[in-house]
């Protein structure tokens, strides 16, 4: 996978976290949908190992901001 692909990703997840700090949780659910669906594609294409490790990273920390913008639904 191209570093540009998991650079898209980091800069999408810190998006996330800024809009999380700046208590606008319906745009960081959605920017957390797009992500998602982004990281989901990059598995379906993917076969290395390393490549699939750095996507389980990805994977845990999207559903650890999921958690955070979706208190109630833990």
């Amino acid at each position: 996978m191209e570093k540009s692909q998991f650079e898209e990703l980091k800069n999408g997840v810190q998006e996330i976290i800024d809009l999380i700090a700046a208590k606008d949780h319906k745009s960081a659910n959605n920017k957390l949908t797009d992500i998602s669906e982004k990281l989901d594609d990059f598995l379906d294409h993917t076969d290395e190992d390393e490549d699939l490790i750095e996507i389980s990273k990805y994977q845990v920390l999207l559903n650890q901001l999921f958690q955070k913008i979706n208190p109630e639904d833990e």
